[in-house]
């Protein structure tokens, strides 16, 4: 088995979601359900299928989200795995939807933080055994860290 580990490439702003899924229809379920979300939404998603023809399924309304995450998931090549990336929304906003599509397994990760996936290969195949998202904590956050962190959900509006 030989480890690897395959670095999104995404702006630092933009939102990713990866995950792993199991059947051809996971991408028409995927986007009907990120569109259900609201009519705002930007996204764009890959499918990369396990068996028959084998070929990485994509869908999405932005065609730079589209072709961003279509890029990816030829990186990634790690059977029913899929990535979705998102404009005017976060994964907050859709982790439900997502989860809540059949044919989703799991999800390894939501994030805008740098992020990278780590493969194992062997003879079958490729496949996710899980994801580095962002950086080491530097810290214990304070009681004016607490705070502050309070004050910033309510300021968004994820808090009351």
């Amino acid at each position: 088995m030989e480890l690897t580990a395959v670095r999104i490439d995404k702006p630092d702003d933009l939102n990713v979601i990866i995950g792993q899924a199991h059947f051809i229809k996971t991408v028409e379920d995927l986007h009907e359900a990120l569109a259900g979300v609201g009519p705002h939404l930007r996204f764009g998603l890959a499918f990369c299928e396990a068996s028959g023809p084998r070929l990485i399924r994509h869908s999405g309304n932005d065609d730079v989200l589209i072709e961003l995450a279509t890029r990816n998931a030829a990186m990634v090549a790690a059977g029913h795995s899929f990535i979705v990336f998102l404009l005017e929304g976060y994964p907050v906003n859709v982790l439900n939807a997502i989860e809540n599509v059949p044919e989703v397994c799991g999800i390894f990760c939501a994030t805008a933080n740098p992020v990278e996936v780590l493969i194992a290969e062997t003879e079958l195949g490729r496949g996710i055994v899980g994801v580095i998202d962002g950086s080491v904590p530097l810290g214990v956050e304070t009681a004016d860290d607490q705070a502050d962190r309070r004050q910033l959900l309510r300021q968004i509006g994820y808090k009351l």
